[in-house]
C-alpha cells in the first residue's frame, strides 16, 4: 500500500484497475532523478474523474508507466466556485493560482479591467501551476483555466442564477460575515478581485448595478490583490462553502 506521503501525479484519461498509464517525460525525470523512485514503487494517481488510485511504476520505452491497483478515495463534487481576478505579473500570478486551486476554487477566470497590469495571460503555465497544486495538496479536481476576458463581457454573459461576491476596497467597512450570511448556500458563486489600482468609479458602479452582485469589504487594511484573495476564498469557504 502507498503512505499517505506517497507521491501524487495528474494523469489525464480513464484510470482503470490493472490498466497500464504512460507517464510524460516530465513526470518520469521527476520520479527518477528528484524522488530517485524505481520500477514497483508506489504512487498515487487522479484524472479528476476517477478517484485517486494507488498504482505501481513500470519501466516503459524512455518514460515511466503506471498501474493503478486499487482506489483509495472516491471522486468527490467539486464546489461550483468561480475565481475570477485580475492577473498580476510572474511569480505573483503563479501564487494567485495555486492558492485559488488549495481554497477549493473550480474555475479560474482571469479578468481585464482598466487598471490592470497585465493583459496577456500564460493559460498553460496557469494550467500547469494548478495541476501541481492539486497534486501537493490532495485535491481530486484540477480547476479549469479559462483565457482572460474583459470584466464588461463577462457581466454580460453572467448566469442569472450564480452570486457575484464583489471585493469593494470602497465599500462601507462592516462585517462581511453579515452579509455573505444573508446569501443562499448552495448557489453556485464567483469571487471577485480588482487589480492592484483598484477598480474605477466606473466599473464599481457597473458591477453594483447587477443583481447577482453583493460588494463586500475586506476590512480596513488595504490589502495587495493575491493577500486579498486568499482573505476572500477564506470568508465563502466559512459562510458558504464546504468549510461549513
Amino acid at each position: 500500500m502507498a503512505s499517505k506521503t506517497a507521491p501524487r501525479l495528474f494523469s489525464e484519461g480513464p484510470i482503470e484497475r490493472g490498466g497500464e498509464k504512460s507517464l510524460s517525460p516530465e513526470q518520469t525525470h521527476y520520479l527518477a532523478h528528484v524522488l530517485r523512485l524505481s520500477p514497483k514503487d508506489k504512487v498515487l494517481i487522479f484524472n479528476g474523474v476517477d478517484g485517486e488510485w494507488i498504482a505501481e511504476l513500470k519501466q516503459g520505452k524512455g518514460a515511466f508507466k503506471v498501474m493503478p491497483i486499487e482506489q483509495t478515495r472516491p471522486q468527490t463534487v467539486a464546489q461550483d466556485l468561480i475565481y475570477a481576478f485580475a492577473p498580476l505579473k510572474h511569480a505573483r500570478m503563479d501564487y494567485v493560482v495555486q492558492k485559488a486551486v488549495e481554497m477549493g476554487a473550480s474555475v479560474l477566470q482571469p479578468v481585464l479591467t482598466a487598471r490592470t497590469v497585465v493583459n496577456k495571460v500564460n493559460v498553460e503555465r496557469a494550467g500547469a501551476n494548478a495541476i501541481e497544486a492539486a497534486e501537493q495538496c490532495g485535491i481530486l479536481s484540477v480547476p479549469a483555466v479559462l483565457p482572460p476576458k474583459k470584466l464588461k463581457a463577462i457581466l454580460q454573459e453572467w448566469g442569472g442564477s450564480r452570486l457575484l461576491i464583489f471585493c469593494d476596497e470602497s465599500a462601507e467597512v462592516s462585517s462581511p460575515l453579515s452579509i455573505l450570511h444573508a446569501l443562499s448556500r448552495g448557489t453556485p458563486a464567483a469571487v471577485l478581485i480588482g487589480p492592484e489600482g483598484g477598480f474605477t468609479d466606473e466599473e464599481r458602479h457597473l458591477i453594483a448595478s447587477k443583481p447577482f452582485a453583493h460588494a463586500i469589504s475586506l476590512g480596513p487594511r488595504i490589502m495587495r490583490a493575491d493577500t486579498a484573495g486568499v482573505a476572500a476564498l477564506a470568508l465563502y469557504n466559512a459562510v458558504l462553502g464546504d468549510w461549513r
